[in-house]
């Protein structure tokens, strides 16, 4: 099956200093692992840029606003929090990442592919309404729903999230609103302390937690017990989906043991209840993921999961 690449060189250019896991070395490595022969069959084509309208749904837009004129002197960088900042190409980076998801989920609801894997950076799940936070300026995930629903008229759109961190930002965005469910996968305790099962919002928001050392096997016993039948439940007219893949047993940040075969084995669930309920319209975000080589990996085998699925 084809799948549409979204990325853009300008992801490149966001860059938060030396030694910071975030960086453009990431984004490289995805794109060299989907630069083999075996995804000559990818789409490829340019994130475009969200537009402050597109952006608004989410955010405020004094805040979408504040952020874009954040542009810093080539030498110089502006930190937003202690782990979080900007330099001269960082509005554009986050601009291209927002715009990636929206394009994406224009490209699925038109027909013209029915999976989009957008190989962006900043990652977008820690971004609150009108904060940023963890890596992140805009929440990429809750604006490509909330674009689903402004643009193309549905009604039920699904996040899935299975970074090793709880996506504080995007169920911040969406916990109020029943028309947009929200499922994480996530360790606990771990950044940013959020999280808990028992945060349910409007019924819409689904938690499962995972301890420091747990493997693959209870990772996909919480998708197939918890999260993926609460998904099915919903019925989603589309499934974004927030792909960290932090949780793989050599990524420096966590302390999961997660490994290629179960981002696989999740993506192919995922798609497969997409099937059943929405044709099979699936937008992927690249959220974390911090070991290059584990990143490379983990996101071949993602790709290759939405291409086969």
């Amino acid at each position: 099956m084809s799948v549409l690449l979204f990325s853009h060189r300008a992801c490149l250019h966001h860059d938060m200093g030396p030694h910071h896991p975030e960086c453009p070395d990431r984004l490289r490595a995805v794109l060299r692992a989907l630069d083999r022969e075996e995804f000559s069959d990818l789409i490829r084509d340019e994130a475009p840029v969200a537009t402050v309208e597109q952006l608004s749904r989410v955010h405020p837009q004094r805040y979408v606003e504040a952020i874009l004129a954040i542009r810093p002197e080539p030498d110089d960088m502006v930190a937003l929090d202690a782990d979080t900042s900007m330099n001269w190409g960082s509005a554009e980076a986050a601009l291209r990442s927002a715009g990636a998801a929206v394009a994406g989920v224009d490209a699925v609801c038109r027909g013209e592919v029915r999976r989009v894997f957008c190989a962006v950076r900043p990652p977008g799940h820690h971004a609150e309404p009108a904060r940023p936070m963890g890596f992140c300026f805009f929440a990429n995930a809750a604006v490509a729903a909330r674009h689903a629903q402004a643009a193309h008229g549905l009604t039920r759109v699904a996040v899935v999230d299975f970074d090793v961190h709880h996506g504080n930002g995007t169920q911040a965005c969406v916990e109020e609103d029943p028309t947009i469910f929200f499922a994480s996968s996530h360790q606990s305790p771990c950044y940013p302390g959020t999280g808990a099962p028992e945060e349910r919002g409007a019924g819409n928001v689904f938690n499962a937690t995972l301890p420091p050392g747990a493997d693959g096997a209870a990772f996909r016993a919480a998708w197939a017990d918890q999260l993926l039948p609460a998904l099915d439940a919903f019925a989603p007219e589309l499934v974004v989906i927030s792909a960290g893949f932090d949780a793989h047993a050599r990524d420096p940040l966590a302390q999961l043991r997660v490994r290629e075969a179960d981002f696989a084995w999740l993506t192919e669930e995922i798609c497969r209840l997409a099937e059943r309920h929405c044709g099979g319209k699936v937008v992927s975000l690249l959220e974390g993921g911090y070991d290059l080589d584990a990143l490379a990996s983990s996101a071949a085998a993602h790709v290759r999961a939405l291409m086969r699925s």
